[in-house]
């Protein structure tokens, strides 16, 4: 492979060398069905991985890809067969894991936060995916996650914005009781029904409606549930996520797992994210995370 310069989004070797096990066994898996099994892989993974980050973390159409990286329909082939295979979710699940480990905490969480946060979309998105949040006003869809008290995400949904945040919250509070059976408890906003909390006591899981403090004028963080906003930061440092710009919910779900795979594979081996916001390379501040 011939070198390249490197772009800032690219993966250093401590963190390819996390993520390169899942995605090594999934091409050995996928070689073990091939036609053409005595053909070797024409485009390196990792070479694929910062590609995809690229668009991630940049924003830009897939077909505005560099020409450095492999071709775009290559890469976006790989991105839709890795979210279709449940890779994204793979690693997001064996890196959080790993970090809550590094922080001292056990493995599996015992408690949990679901939020949502309404994005406007843009014209790729077909009309019957998207709604009108009666809250907030925007036209576009919702993307509703579940975190832990870390802000590692523990799963997500991306629905019409026009979707009730209770509906989605019995999804999203179903799949964390099958994937995460030491769940007890999950902290939710006021958005969320009071029989939401019914459904999630035959769980066995105890959900708290929490909720601004009367009076509070301005940005205040919200007790108990600041983890979860600050994830959604977090994310927003991924310009692809700024608004939705994927055709499928899917893909937009497959993207905000690739953002938190980055976020943290940096966190595990110390490397800092570097900010858009600055004006200067000279000035560039590093954030956490």
């Amino acid at each position: 492979m011939t070198e390249r310069r490197a772009y800032p989004s690219d993966l250093s070797d401590v963190r390819w060398a996390l993520i390169e096990p899942v995605l090594s066994a999934w091409r050995a898996e996928r070689r073990r069905y091939a036609l053409n099994i005595g053909r070797p892989p024409e485009h390196d993974l990792r070479e694929i991985m910062n590609a995809i980050l690229y668009v991630d973390r940049t924003g830009v159409q897939w077909r505005c890809l560099p020409h450095d990286f492999p071709p775009w329909e290559t890469c976006y082939g790989c991105l839709a067969k890795w979210q279709k295979d449940g890779v994204f979710a793979q690693l997001t699940g064996v890196l959080r894991r790993l970090l809550r480990q590094q922080e001292g905490k056990g493995a599996e969480p015992s408690v949990c936060v679901i939020d949502v946060q309404s994005v406007k979309t843009s014209t790729s998105v077909p009309a019957a995916g998207q709604g009108t949040d009666a809250a907030t006003r925007i036209v576009g869809r919702k993307r509703s996650i579940v975190t832990d008290t870390l802000g590692l995400l523990l799963a997500v949904l991306v629905t019409a914005a026009g979707v009730q945040d209770s509906a989605v919250g019995t999804h999203l509070v179903d799949q964390v009781a099958a994937a995460h059976p030491t769940i007890r408890k999950v902290w939710v906003d006021g958005g969320y029904r009071r029989h939401l909390v019914g459904h999630a006591a035959t769980l066995g899981i105890d959900m708290e409606i929490t909720a601004r403090t009367p009076g509070t004028n301005g940005f205040a963080p919200i007790p108990k549930r600041w983890a979860v906003e600050r994830t959604y930061g977090w994310l927003m440092l991924h310009r692809r996520l700024a608004r939705d710009y994927e055709t499928l919910s899917a893909r937009c779900e497959a993207m905000i797992h690739l953002a938190m795979t980055n976020l943290m594979a940096r966190r595990l081996t110390g490397e800092a994210t570097i900010s858009w916001r600055t004006s200067t390379p000279k000035d560039q501040t590093l954030i956490p995370g």
